[in-house]
């Protein structure tokens, strides 16, 4: 039965926007730097598995009632989805493509979720400030796109390499929106912290499968670990997962799952300008209209109409309040 709770307060939502916002638009250069010298695989394992164990047991001190079979069963798929198929997809794509560039194709993510909250059974039909914010946003994307990302991160030389990066990018946003989806109508529970730190676990879990049967392992030397990879390491768990996954999982529960999406408009504006900020890349005038276009499109987003959101807040609230 779904039980009334009140809503959170506006800047609960805005801080938990913030957090997804700058958090996961640093995690993009995060992980190039962790990769470095870490493989791919076995260092995405490792940081969700770190950061799951520890969110599962905060949430285990704090009273959160012990997860059922089924709730696992649920923690695996979402884990399956979010981190073995959409943030490998992305680590192992970035050994090829640049931060920034996988920052921008990974804005797909929002048309996906538009397109799958519409067609699943009983889906939610996209008003038309959702479907403009969603155009406007995707044209801020090409036209950074357009502008060769020079001075910001472009793509890594490589070739077909690049390519395969950047299809194993778009289909791992593919991946992040079924699960995200999904997650909407799966058993899970009511903690917040447990079911976020659950399904990291499972997720860490088949991502360092992942790399053992990758061979990874035989690829791993720790005498050749840099203090910028093990920084970044950290980060990745502390801020990256901890931090941002949680406040992205209590978005989803909160606000439209479109809404909760928008951060894939945000994330490569971020990307970008850290990529200024502390690598010394120059930022071209076309990429700060671009920016601008979509942080627009993140504004057409937010301010749908009331009648769309109490829709969409109806929808999201649902599975998680029985």
């Amino acid at each position: 039965m779904i039980q009334n709770k009140k809503r959170p307060s506006l800047l609960l939502i805005i801080g938990a926007f913030a957090a997804v916002y700058l958090f996961w638009g640093s995690t993009y250069l995060a992980i190039k730097y962790a990769i470095e010298t870490l493989p791919p695989f076995l260092m995405s394992g490792w940081r969700f598995m770190i950061a799951g164990a520890a969110l599962t047991a905060w949430a285990h001190f704090s009273g959160a009632e012990r997860p059922t079979r089924s709730q696992w069963q649920s923690a695996a798929v979402i884990g399956a989805l979010l981190f073995l198929c959409g943030n490998g997809g992305v680590v192992w794509a970035e050994q090829y493509i640049a931060s920034g560039l996988a920052a921008l194709l990974v804005a797909t993510e929002p048309l996906w979720i538009v397109l799958l909250n519409w067609l699943r059974p009983g889906g939610v039909r996209p008003g038309m400030k959702v479907v403009l914010g969603l155009a406007v946003g995707f044209a801020g994307v090409w036209l950074l796109i357009g502008s060769g990302l020079s001075g910001s991160g472009g793509a890594v030389a490589g070739g077909g390499g690049t390519v395969l990066g950047a299809i194993v990018v778009i289909a791992a946003a593919f991946a992040w929106a079924i699960g995200s989806i999904y997650s909407l109508h799966a058993q899970l529970p009511a903690s917040s912290a447990l079911a976020s730190g659950m399904q990291m676990l499972a997720g860490g879990a088949l991502l360092t499968l992942a790399g053992t049967f990758s061979g990874e392992w035989s690829r791993l030397d720790l005498s050749r670990l840099s203090a910028v990879s093990v920084g970044a390491f950290m980060y990745l768990v502390v801020f990256g997962s901890i931090i941002a996954f949680t406040a992205y999982s209590w978005l989803l529960r909160s606000v439209s799952p479109v809404r909760a999406s928008t951060y894939a408009y945000v994330n490569p504006a971020v990307a970008i300008l850290l990529g200024w900020a502390v690598a010394g890349e120059a930022i071209s005038l076309r990429t700060l209209v671009a920016a601008s276009v979509i942080v627009a499109s993140v504004m057409l987003i937010v301010s749908q109409d009331k009648r769309s959101n109490e829709s969409h807040r109806e929808e999201t609230a649902a599975p998680c309040r029985c």
